[in-house]
Parts: structure tokens; C-alpha cells; sequence
């Protein structure tokens, strides 16, 4: 009996540990990001050279995602997951000692990569190991990656800078949580074989292409806002080249017997349509906290620290609303289409909410618009990870789990490239509009050149951000029309107790 007992366990305890690397891996380029001022400070280095230390890691990140489950499968889960781990955690016990920033920034990027393999695995390891019955509670921890993760990062690059006052432990977190992460991986998975025939298979033609046009859009995608994009002469040549390489790679993976990313399954209604719903959802979810990050950082000098209860409003309910949405999609009368569609009209409401803010508005102002969020994130993401996985056979899981994951990392880059140049383009019409007030108006008891560009440029500011806000709720609610084109999935059955 207790035999049967701990084997039961042993496949939790390593899906646990997937869970914590994957946090561990949302949490370490958002922190980072966060924290770039830091880093900045403390490697003497300038603002643009030291940009790039977040642009490898996404780039290294994106890079990984259409690949990993496939060396997974090759070299086993199990072994495969460890030495990710272990170079996270290496990686991570020396960035904070490198002073040359060549250097930083390779070795950022080979920590982006080792990083972007453990997201796609928590995926295809929740469609591997968990039935039907109980697999929507795997697809909720995965769906907190997106929801808990980037929100509790405000949090933790706060206490780091300014509670603990040790900007190390912007890298060093990731050790503790890297360690304990394998110890369950390595106790819990099973030892399974290399299958060193699948290497002769492989797409290593579309894979030369794929790696280096993922790597360039990444480029494009973080540091388009900073260089001007097509001004930009980088940005041009990486944009056409990262373009033409990825069309490529694509073919390649259309045509090809044993691809990475099987292109084909998007003939189905829900993955088509799933996909590009996810792909939109990822920019809508700016919403809740680039948005009144930006309001308070660049209006009120706020750090990260004074940042966090932004972030934890939306973070810390999902440890018990994400659960709570999979439990309400396993009751045979609920339609996870309405679920997903109630999840947008929610975030829909905290977008026009924020967009009624003003030059006044504090962390307080804020919260009715976080706690919709907290609510409306978990019932679309959850709901769309179910309409997505449920027309998936499990054979197919590791080319589902690559897809989703590849277009997650690569939306939300597209989403904060987007939402920033929406604020910079409607922050300059509004700035010019109000200079062009100003040029007419009476001279007369007008404040000083330097006090009315001051202010000026405080309330475009502010209207940018409420742009920023109707249009991402706009976005939300043309979502819902999509959702409901989705085809019905009923929900699983969950067999009776088994009390012998």
C-alpha cells in the first residue's frame, strides 16, 4: 500500500518541480527587466549598452521555446530538465561577479536559453502525466506563469534593490528555487533512455534558420522602441533578415516528416483561432502592468518597491483563483467559451477603469481596476488553455506545448513593443496639441517655459496611458466574438472516489 503510494506521488513531486523551474524562469527575466536601473548602477555601464542585457535574455528565451520539447523527448524529461537547472543555477552564482559586459551579456543569453526550456516542459508535462480528469489543474499552473509570475516580479525586484539593499539577488534567486526544482524533478521522473535515432530525424535545416530569425526578432521586437524602428538602420536589416529566415523555417517545418513545431495541426478551428486569441490576450494583458507601472514610475518617481502592491493585487489571488477557474470548468453546465468571454468583459472593465486616471492618481486609485484583472486573467487564460489542449491528442502534446509557448514568449514581446509605441505616438499628438493651446493662448500670468513644458508633459503622459488603457479594453471586447467562434468542448468527466 505505501509502495503504491509514493509511485502515485513520485510524478507530482516532479511535476511540482517543472512548476517551480518554470516560475523560476518567468520570475528571472521579469526581475531582471525590472531591475535594469540596478544593474546599470552597480556594472558602472551606460543606459543603451546596458538595454541589451534584457534583450539577450528574451532573445535566448524566444530562441528555446520551439526546441525544448523535442530534446526533452530525446534525452528524457528527466535529464533534460536537470541540466537546465543546472546551468540556471551556475549561470546564476556567477552573473553578479562579472564586471566586463561582453561577457554579461553572453552569458545572459545562455541563461535565457537554458530558462526558455523549462516553460514549454510544464505544458507537456501536464498533457503527459495528468488524465483527462485532472488535467486542467496542470493547464491552472501553467496559466500562472503567465498571471502569477510577471506580477509577483514587481514585488521581488523591489525587496531586492530597495528592502534587502543587494541587488545580487536579482540573479541569486534563482539558485534556491533551481536547486529545489531539481531535487523534486530528480526524485520524482522517471530514468528514461536517449533515443539517439530521433537526432538523425530532425529538422537541423529548419532549426539553422529558425534559431538565428528568432534571435533577430527579438532584437527587433526590444529594442525597436529605443533605436526608432524602421529609422534604424539595425532594425531594417534585422528585421528583413529575421523576416525571410523564418519563412523559411516554417516551410521547412511544413514539409519536413519529424518537425519541431507540427504547422499542420492549425487546421483545427480551436487552435487556429485559440493561437491568434492568445496572441492578442498577450497584449491585452498589458493592461495590468506595464500600464500603471508607467503612470507611477514616470509620473511620481516610483521604484519597484513602492510598485509591489500593483503587482501583488493581480499576483496573489491567483494562487487560489487559478485552481478555482479549473474546478468551475470541470461542472458539465459551464461553457469555457462564456468563461473566457466573461474573463475579457472583466479586463475589458479594469482597462476603461484605468482609463479614467488622472495626473493625481496613486497605488490606491488603482485597485479596482487590479482586481478586476485578478479575477478576469485566470478565467480567459485558463478557459483558453482548455479549448486549446482538449482537440490535442497526447502524441501531439510536445508540438502543442512549443507552439504556445513560442507564441506566448513571442506575443508578449510583441504586446510590450506595441502598448509602448501606442504611448509614445499618442504621447507626442497630445504634447503637440496642447503646445499648439499653448501658442495661442494670453501670455499673459502664463507659467514659465520650463514649468509649461513640465506640465505639458505630465498630462501627455497621463492621456498616452488612458489611450493605452480604452484601447486595450477595445481589443479585449473584439476578443469576444473570436472566443465564441470557438468550437464547444464539454467538460471531462471525473471518474467516482476509488475508496479501495
Amino acid at each position: 500500500m505505501s509502495g503504491a503510494a509514493t509511485s502515485s506521488k513520485r510524478p507530482m513531486a516532479g511535476l511540482l518541480g517543472i512548476f517551480i523551474a518554470a516560475m523560476m524562469a518567468g520570475m528571472n527575466n521579469r526581475v531582471g527587466a525590472l531591475a535594469l536601473a540596478d544593474l546599470r548602477g552597480a556594472g558602472g555601464f551606460g543606459v543603451d549598452d546596458a538595454s541589451w542585457l534584457a534583450t539577450v535574455y528574451n532573445a535566448g528565451e524566444l530562441i528555446a521555446m520551439p526546441f525544448a520539447a523535442w530534446f526533452a523527448i530525446t534525452l528524457s524529461v528527466r535529464r533534460f530538465e536537470l541540466w537546465m537547472l543546472a546551468a540556471c543555477a551556475v549561470l546564476a552564482a556567477l552573473l553578479p561577479f562579472i564586471r566586463d559586459l561582453d561577457l554579461l551579456l553572453v552569458l545572459r543569453f545562455v541563461q535565457g536559453v537554458a530558462s526558455g526550456t523549462t516553460i514549454p516542459l510544464l505544458m507537456m508535462a501536464a498533457l503527459k502525466f495528468l488524465p483527462p480528469p485532472v488535467r486542467l489543474y496542470g493547464l491552472a499552473l501553467y496559466a500562472m506563469t503567465a498571471t502569477f509570475a510577471p506580477n509577483l516580479s514587481i514585488w521581488l525586484a523591489g525587496y531586492w534593490t530597495d528592502g534587502l539593499v543587494d541587488w545580487r539577488w536579482i540573479y541569486w534567486q534563482s539558485v534556491p528555487l533551481a536547486v529545489l526544482a531539481g531535487l523534486l524533478v530528480g526524485w520524482g521522473l522517471p530514468r528514461e533512455p536517449v533515443q539517439p535515432g530521433r537526432f538523425r530525424q530532425a529538422n537541423w535545416a529548419g532549426m539553422a534558420c529558425g534559431v538565428p530569425a528568432l534571435g533577430v526578432l527579438a532584437v527587433v521586437l526590444d529594442q525597436g522602441g529605443r533605436l526608432d524602428w524602421f529609422h534604424s538602420p539595425l532594425i531594417n536589416a534585422a528585421a528583413l533578415a529575421g523576416c525571410a529566415l523564418l519563412a523559411v523555417y516554417l516551410l521547412t517545418e511544413w514539409h519536413h516528416p519529424s518537425p519541431f513545431i507540427k504547422l499542420q495541426i492549425l487546421g483545427r478551428r480551436n487552435l487556429a483561432l485559440g493561437f491568434t486569441a492568445f496572441l492578442l490576450l498577450l497584449t491585452v494583458l498589458m493592461s495590468a502592468s506595464l500600464l500603471p507601472s508607467a503612470h507611477l514610475a514616470r509620473l511620481h518617481d516610483y521604484r519597484p518597491y513602492q510598485l509591489a502592491s500593483i503587482g501583488l493585487m493581480v499576483a496573489l489571488p491567483q494562487l487560489v483563483l487559478g485552481p478555482a477557474v479549473a474546478l468551475l470548468l470541470y461542472r458539465r453546465w459551464v461553457d469555457a467559451r462564456m468563461v473566457f468571454a466573461a474573463g475579457l468583459g472583466l479586463i475589458a472593465l479594469a482597462c476603461f477603469s484605468g482609463a479614467g486616471l488622472t495626473a493625481d492618481w496613486n497605488r490606491e486609485q488603482f485597485v479596482l481596476a487590479q482586481a478586476l484583472q485578478a479575477f478576469g486573467q485566470p478565467m480567459a487564460v485558463v478557459s483558453m488553455l482548455f479549448l486549446i489542449t482538449s482537440v490535442v491528442q497526447p502524441p501531439e502534446g510536445p508540438y502543442v506545448s512549443g507552439a504556445v509557448n513560442t507564441l506566448r514568449a513571442f506575443g508578449s514581446l510583441v504586446g510590450a513593443a506595441v502598448v509602448g509605441q501606442l504611448m509614445t505616438v499618442r504621447g507626442r499628438f497630445h504634447g503637440d496639441v496642447m503646445i499648439a493651446h499653448a501658442a495661442l493662448a494670453d501670455a499673459s500670468g502664463a507659467p514659465e517655459p520650463a514649468e509649461l513644458a513640465a506640465i505639458i508633459g505630465q498630462q501627455a503622459l497621463v492621456l498616452s496611458v488612458a489611450d493605452a488603457y480604452r484601447v486595450l479594453g477595445v481589443l479585449a471586447l473584439l476578443l469576444i466574438p473570436l472566443v465564441l467562434r470557438l468550437a464547444y468542448i464539454p467538460a471531462p468527466s471525473i471518474p467516482p472516489s476509488n475508496h479501495g
